[in-house]
């Protein structure tokens, strides 16, 4: 059902089934390809998809189950490529639904995080509290609310137990942390210690409530509150099955799920929300004892007193004089002199029975002493001529420069100009643009709505604002084009004067593409 998600692609599969998702929302039951390219937008999906791709993507999905293929046999179709185009239709099928839905869980667990809160358990007190006066009325009337409040209280426990696991995991996960730092764990050790004591207080008293409501209406009878909860669901008639059945059955295993909680059947069994209190007393006594541990070990003193003693009592407990000897060499790192096997220039003027403090001295290099490697004196290495490779950079740094330059000069304008008013560009500005675009959309706009960024050079800078029309402008250069927004842009250096906007095609806009394709061509010309 999930292997949407592990294939090379499973970003865009995701998107797919989100736009279905968005769809289903709207009560659009099918789309056509067309109509989920163009809702892949609205689900975050801004990458362009082939028609080839989409294609194929919708056919994986269908060949595992997750979409439907219908064919529109009612629709009007002008020609033979748009009956083509326009008759497959696509829809979720109840596995698409389920791993739609168990794909959002799954992210809504990861972004979500445990709590014990108070404020659930007096909501199912209320809800209980509600039931048993409800069920107290015999009027057939009173069976739609009794099923609201039926799945507001199943909401409810769900809402408990699935909190508790959560803040429980979180908890151990607390208690394992290591390395922690000692301020910022002390800090998380208040703060959970005084959320746990603030939960536990009055937990007896709220558990008591619950169990003496639950009571209440378990006297009604059980299946008395499941039958009018049944009348008052309208479940749907499906042929060949009876809805009935298994809903009963859930609200069965649920309503022991409710009682576990709170008010088990079992003599001698102590209900779960009991089990919360102590949780919390052992976490809190288990924060405490963490944190004493973290304590005792950064306050214990690093003493050379107290080593050597400790080193003296391993010497004293050596097996043997070998174990003595491996404990001083691990203790003190000494051993045999590295420099032993110098020896004299002229080894044979120093007579053998001279005593080596009579001697005369041996110079021992510097690098020796520091890394234990002697030096190996060889030849000079030729130093190499780099005046043509300085020329190769200073070449390719002004071709660079004028590139740039070039680009700078095909952006600028006279005044604020909208992005569709630009044509087509060469990559270079093209990319200059872009970044421009990112730079001025990265700020927040001022109280006018207009948006300023600069280059990272300090040179150039640009003043956007959004359409205010919802136009929208492409961009075209020779490896394609783009597709967005016709923001009302002006280009300019720093400290240059703001400029009066100017109308589309006008002659200043001809002369300045002309002056930038001038430009261009004299800068590639240079280049080679």
């Amino acid at each position: 059902m999930f292997r949407f998600t592990t294939t090379e692609r499973a970003d865009l599969h995701t998107a797919v089934l989100h736009a279905f998702g968005e769809a289903d929302e709207r009560l659009e039951t099918a789309l056509t390809a067309e109509e989920v390219r163009e809702r892949l937008r609205a689900v975050g999906w801004y990458a362009p998809v082939g028609e080839q791709d989409l294609a194929g993507t919708l056919k994986q999905l269908a060949g595992w189950g997750l979409l439907d293929v219908i064919f529109n046999h009612a629709g009007a179709f002008a020609t033979a490529e748009e009956y083509e185009r326009r008759n497959l239709q696509y829809a979720l099928t109840r596995r698409g639904e389920a791993a739609l839905a168990g794909m959002r869980h799954a992210m809504a667990v990861l972004a979500s995080a445990g709590a014990l809160q108070t404020a659930v358990l007096d909501a199912i007190a209320d809800r209980l509290t509600e039931l048993d006066g409800l069920l107290g009325d015999p009027d057939p009337g009173r069976n739609r609310r009794i099923f609201t409040s039926l799945q507001e209280l199943e909401a409810h426990l769900d809402a408990l137990r699935g909190n508790t696991r959560r803040f429980n995991g979180e908890l151990q996960r607390l208690l394992r942390v290591e390395g922690a730092d000692l301020a910022t764990f002390h800090e998380v050790k208040a703060t959970t210690v005084a959320y746990l004591q603030e939960f536990v207080t009055d937990l007896e008293q709220r558990g008591d409530t619950i169990a003496a409501a639950l009571r209440a209406v378990a006297a009604h009878g059980a299946g008395v509150l499941h039958a009018r909860a049944l009348d008052g669901a309208d479940l749907p008639q499906t042929p060949g099955a009876d809805p009935a059945a298994d809903w009963l059955a859930a609200r069965r295993e649920r309503w022991e799920g409710l009682l576990l909680w709170f008010a088990p059947g079992e003599a001698g069994a102590v209900p779960r929300v009991r089990l919360l209190h102590d949780v919390a007393r052992r976490a809190i006594v288990a924060l405490l004892e963490v944190l004493d541990r973290i304590t005792d070990s950064r306050r214990r003193s690093s003493s050379a007193a107290a080593d050597f003693r400790t080193l003296a009592r391993w010497f004293a407990a050596a097996p043997s004089e070998d174990d003595a000897h491996r404990l001083w060499d691990a203790a003190f790192g000494l051993g045999p002199a590295r420099h032993a096997h110098l020896g004299h220039a002229d080894a044979e003027l120093i007579p053998s029975g001279v005593p080596w403090a009579q001697a005369e001295p041996v110079e021992v290099s510097a690098l020796l002493r520091s890394s234990g490697r002697t030096e190996r004196m060889g030849r000079t290495g030729r130093i190499r001529d780099v005046a043509a490779v300085r020329a190769e950079r200073r070449a390719r740094a002004e071709k660079e420069r004028a590139e740039l330059e070039a680009a700078w000069a095909a952006l600028a304008t006279t005044g604020a100009l909208r992005l569709s008013e630009l044509g087509e560009l060469d990559h270079e500005p093209f990319g200059r643009l872009l970044d421009l675009l990112g730079r001025a959309l990265a700020e927040r706009p001022d109280a006018t709505g207009v948006r300023r960024a600069v280059t990272s050079d300090g040179r150039v800078e640009i003043v956007l604002r959004a359409p205010g029309d919802g136009a929208v402008a492409v961009l075209r250069t020779p490896e394609g084009w783009l597709r967005g927004p016709d923001y009302l842009i002006d280009v300019r250096a720093v400290g240059d004067a703001p400029r009066p906007a100017r109308t589309a095609g006008g002659e200043a806009l001809t002369a300045a593409r002309a002056a930038v394709g001038e430009a261009l061509t004299a800068a590639r010309a240079a280049g080679a």
